[in-house]
């Protein structure tokens, strides 16, 4: 079994800032990538930006020079600072992990349930 379990969401004022961190737990062998997404009301989930092993790193164009990736591979946690914060970035934010697990090292793609951001006045 692996595991995900974010946090750091919650509530911030326009041009604010959150650090969302996300660990994985379990019987992981090796981690390849780990990103986030979020999901806004009514709209479909979407890429927020990810990280490979290497630690090449991947955004969407609107969070480029505001949000910023990063990643402990010994403790198997990627985080996602994110400043200057829109209210149309209020969504619930999403960490996944593709890699591998268990004794055969079998495929593994996992999400955490999300964590709420909220941004308001």
């Amino acid at each position: 079994q692996v595991q995900l379990v974010e946090s750091g969401g919650g509530l911030v004022q326009p041009g604010g800032s959150l650090r969302l961190s996300c660990a994985a737990s379990g019987s992981i062998r090796s981690i390849n990538v780990m990103g986030w997404y979020r999901q806004a009301p009514g709209k479909e989930r979407e890429l927020v930006a990810t990280i490979t092993s290497a630690g090449s790193t991947n955004y969407v164009a609107s969070v480029k020079g505001r949000f910023t990736i990063s990643r402990d591979n010994a403790k198997n946690t990627v985080y996602l600072q994110m400043n200057s914060l829109k209210p149309e970035e209020t969504a619930v934010y999403f960490c996944y992990v593709v890699g591998l697990y268990g004794i055969e090292r079998s495929p593994l793609t996992r999400w955490g349930r999300g964590t709420q951001v909220t941004v308001s006045s």
